[in-house]
């Protein structure tokens, strides 16, 4: 009776959609269970999932169109928790900001997107830009350009002086003096009127600076450049419109701040304290590790010229220590968003953060239910994102090899699936 119902439940969506995409699956992740499935078939019906079956099913109309992935590892499309699509790490990159139109940023974008998508990111936050991001949503969104699913920051706010102050390192006369329309935040009246222009800027969320950062030209890479009371004012206002908040945050003072104001990811998080480990997890908040950039900060400040001198210092101080912390983060309990910081690295490289999270003492397969299950979690897209289940949104992937036994074979996607539509096989 139940293979009667399905046949006749098969027949109809047939009917209606004239066409169905059936992958025939030889190893499965549900990330959902932490477990490896074996000859599996997902039946991809417009852009969800219909079903999932035991065994290789053959289709039932002539339309339908049958994948072979017998002898890959299929599963959900990787979620990046924090990219910066608007750019990427170059020699002349500081010198962009003053040569550079939205125009030129905009086709830019538009080539790290598809990269991203290709590498079998069907999912990214995007912290931070100049608003370009936002176009480049939209135009994903309806059809315009191929790239990933776009939770965008829009402009992410600073204190004056602070990481993401738009004016940092230019000379008097272009420094003027920024305020909330431009991100830049000093004092409570401030930071609610910022977050309600990234409101009616197009924003999906917040990003703040709780203390200096590496790439910024400016001598601190560390200290905290936001009050608990700004932050507060910052989440509080968020949660008015439904935004979560994320923190940039090396120094463990500024982390500390940010925690305790309500946000709900630390991005970085280098320098970070054994109490603040225990106050993020009684807080509930997330460590976005970002690895690769780390490392590749700490590989291009070695090149002469590349970065400017005082970016130079910071880049060798902090880059070098973010693997470690995230260990022990890890080991201590704090929970795991998977987050690479693409553009400060190529983008399309964003799978290297497997390996090295594996390296710092991360199982396989918990790596990979931290770009899945866990950050459609953090995005409220958790009845959506991050499994292969009926009714989910077709976001599928393959490799060559199970990356459980063999991390590497993510950085080497062979299927791309997102929304029920193929991009790559």
């Amino acid at each position: 009776m139940k293979k009667l119902i399905y046949f006749f439940a098969l027949l109809l969506t047939t009917s209606i959609i004239g066409q169905n995409t059936y992958l025939h699956c030889g190893k499965l992740i549900d990330t959902k269970m932490g477990k490896v499935l074996e000859s599996k078939t997902i039946i991809v019906s417009g852009d969800k999932i219909l079903s999932i079956e035991n065994g290789y099913r053959e289709p039932i109309s002539k339309d339908d169109i049958v994948i072979d992935l017998k002898d890959k590892t299929v599963m959900p499309g990787w979620i990046d928790m924090h990219v910066h699509l608007e750019m990427e790490t170059n020699p002349q990159e500081y010198l962009e900001g003053f040569t550079l139109n939205d125009a030129d940023i905009a086709y830019n974008s538009i080539e790290y997107a598809e990269r991203t998508l290709i590498a079998g990111f069907t999912t990214v936050r995007d912290l931070g830009g100049t608003g370009v991001n936002v176009s480049l949503r939209n135009a994903i969104n309806s059809g315009k350009v191929d790239g990933p699913r776009i939770f965008t920051a829009e402009k992410a706010l600073a204190s004056t002086g602070g990481h993401a102050d738009p004016t940092n390192g230019v000379k008097n006369s272009l420094m003027g003096d920024p305020g909330p329309k431009d991100g830049v935040v000093n004092g409570s009246a401030d930071a609610e009127k910022a977050v309600r222009q990234r409101y009616k800027n197009g924003a999906d969320l917040i990003k703040i600076t709780a203390t200096g950062g590496v790439l910024s030209v400016a001598k601190s890479g560390q200290n905290p450049q936001f009050t608990v009371e700004e932050i507060k004012v910052i989440c509080e206002t968020a949660k008015d419109y439904g935004f979560h908040v994320a923190a940039h945050a090396h120094g463990d003072e500024g982390m500390k701040r940010a925690v305790l104001g309500g946000v709900k990811t630390i991005e970085h998080g280098t320098l970070m304290s054994e109490g603040t480990m225990d106050l993020m997890i009684t807080y509930d908040a997330y460590l976005v590790p970002t690895i690769t950039a780390g490392k590749t900060v700490t590989e291009k400040a070695k090149i002469p010229g590349y970065y400017p001198d005082v970016v130079v210092v910071k880049a060798l101080e902090i880059g070098p220590k973010i693997q470690d912390t995230f260990g022990n983060a890890y080991k201590k309990g704090v929970g795991i968003a998977f987050g690479t910081d693409a553009g400060v690295f190529l983008h399309g490289e964003n799978a290297k953060e497997f390996g090295y999270m594996v390296e710092a003492g991360m199982p396989a397969m918990e790596t990979l239910q931290s770009a899945t299950i866990t950050n459609a979690k953090i995005l409220n897209m958790e009845k959506e994102l991050g499994q292969l289940k009926p009714g989910f949104i077709a976001d599928i992937i393959a490799t060559n090899d199970n990356p459980v036994e063999n991390i590497k074979t993510t950085e080497d996607v062979i299927f791309v699936m997102k929304a029920g539509k193929i991009y790559k096989k």
